[in-house]
């Protein structure tokens, strides 16, 4: 794709560039392919420069008034900012770019398949972590757990990484049955290890038990492997009870207690995402309104819900936490 033909103007001068905590700035407007760049003319310290990548482009709002415009970009991070454009055409060559490239749609359009930095090998990973490196250097691991690529080429599970980490004696061949007991293939796999007392955290979706209660053998098998002789395991579902019934006549369920006896499971209801995007709009709507009072503002910010939503994941977090260091 040529990004060019969607950058009528690619600079303009003499742009005024507003945003929080600074002080007004005039200087020079860029668009390029995947950024918005602005320099101001400042020289030393105090030069304000902004490079915004336009993918995280929220929303952006245009207002013309005689022969200049004005652009008010609302940003994925919660930032918004606003540039005062001289010239008509220019303002509007700026927005129909920014609108345009903010919201592409092919994977390989996207900025990570462009960035070339000097000097990267892509052998180093540049510094990234990975399942094999943290079972490396956690030899705590080895006697009760192995590394497995069951997952190579992503055949089990599309959001899961090619290698995880599962108990030793739990083969291949259970967890790719695990997997088809599970939504999304997500079989339970080991995603924190406590070394003050050797509890783990696992992560895995719902099993997908229905209305007549199916079983799986193998994905008992292999929670079983993970308790090895402790009291008991917990499993933390965040759906209410109710919620948790209600999958099962949809095909989804949970993990009974007559066939995963050494686990308690424990209902903590946390909102998917949906909820939370219209939570955070909300929040987004009564930070920007700057007509209301405090006792308004207030009343808004309770109608979003937003406060209510980080307590339910705080208290969830304590409870799990609890649980491992019991």
């Amino acid at each position: 794709m040529e990004f060019s033909e969607h950058i009528k103007t690619a600079n303009v001068e003499d742009v005024v560039l507003r945003q929080p905590l600074h002080p007004p700035s005039r200087g020079t407007l860029c668009i390029t392919g995947h950024h918005l760049l602005f320099s101001d003319r400042e020289q030393g310290s105090g030069r304000q420069v902004l490079l915004l990548l336009l993918r995280n482009v929220d929303a952006i709002e245009k207002r013309i008034s005689g022969s200049s415009g004005t652009i008010t970009i609302k940003c994925k991070d919660l930032r918004v900012l606003q540039l005062d454009i001289p010239g008509m055409e220019q303002s509007l060559n700026i927005a129909r770019s920014i609108e345009t490239l903010s919201c592409l749609d092919g994977v390989s359009e996207m900025y990570p398949f462009f960035y070339r930095p000097s000097g990267a090998r892509l052998q180093d990973q540049w510094g990234l972590s990975s399942p094999e490196k943290h079972y490396s250097q956690m030899r705590e691991l080895h006697d009760r757990w192995r590394l497995s690529t069951v997952n190579r080429d992503y055949r089990v599970c599309p959001s899961y990484p090619p290698a995880v980490i599962v108990p030793k004696h739990a083969g291949d061949d259970v967890l790719e049955k695990a997997a088809k007991f599970r939504q999304g293939g997500r079989f339970p796999v080991l995603c924190y290890y406590h070394r003050k007392n050797g509890m783990v955290i696992m992560r895995s979706s719902q099993p997908l038990t229905g209305a007549n209660g199916k079983r799986c053998m193998e994905d008992e098998r292999l929670l079983r492997a993970v308790i090895d002789g402790s009291d008991r395991g917990f499993v933390i579902d965040t759906r209410s009870a109710q919620q948790a019934l209600q999958a099962r006549m949809a095909g989804g369920g949970f993990e009974s207690k007559s066939c995963y006896s050494s686990w308690k499971r424990l209902h903590r209801q946390m909102e998917r995402g949906k909820a939370l995007q219209e939570s955070l709009i909300k929040l987004v709507e009564a930070c920007g309104d700057q007509s209301h009072n405090m006792d308004r503002w207030l009343s808004k910010l309770e109608n979003s819900k937003w406060l209510s939503h980080v307590q339910t994941a705080l208290s969830t977090a304590g409870l799990l936490a609890e649980c491992v260091e019991r």
